[in-house]
């Protein structure tokens, strides 16, 4: 018997059945754009993660698929500039440029699950409603993708929760 790595969240209908929250979501092209990803060249990055869990800011980055690290290091600058007019990816906006720049930590190559809320067919106009997830797992789990992941270097490494190819389901990007 294994233990799932993910949880599919549910809710209770007005008739007292069990609902999923959520379904599995593949992210691609337009439907990607719609939901928070930027497409930077032909790939598409996200923030996820935010360093202290309701900062605007994210605490790492994913881009659909294994690519090289000057990739997500290009896409990740993007989308800080498209999503928040922030140039550099040194630091957050509004942080002391005096401070000690961190070094842009490396990529990881992964494999993720989006789950999606709500699950389509039962809506529920809650504050969620439209929001995604990533869940780090082994490429051979139903639904994964590949990612290529990487935290922001303003983050700290605690706090991004990117996979560590050490310990977890991922390797160094090249």
């Amino acid at each position: 018997m294994t233990t799932p790595l993910y949880e599919i969240e549910t809710s209770e209908a007005d008739d007292g059945t069990t609902v999923p929250a959520e379904c599995l979501w593949v992210p691609s092209s337009e439907d990607a754009a719609d939901n928070g990803f930027v497409e930077y060249s032909g790939l598409y990055v996200a923030g996820i993660g935010a360093p202290n869990g309701d900062d605007v800011y994210p605490g790492a980055f994913v881009l659909l698929g294994h690519h090289k690290w000057a990739d997500i290091i290009k896409a990740a600058t993007a989308f800080m500039d498209r999503v928040h007019g922030w140039r550099t990816l040194h630091l957050y906006p509004g942080d002391d440029p005096s401070v000690l720049i961190p070094r842009i930590p490396r990529a990881v190559h992964t494999h993720g699950v989006f789950l999606r809320h709500p699950h389509p067919a039962h809506p529920c106009g809650c504050e969620w409603e439209g929001t995604w997830r990533v869940v780090w797992a082994p490429p051979t789990e139903p639904g994964a993708i590949p990612i290529t992941a990487m935290r922001h270097p303003a983050a700290s490494a605690a706090s991004a929760s990117v996979p560590n190819p050490e310990s977890g389901p991922a390797t160094w990007a090249t």
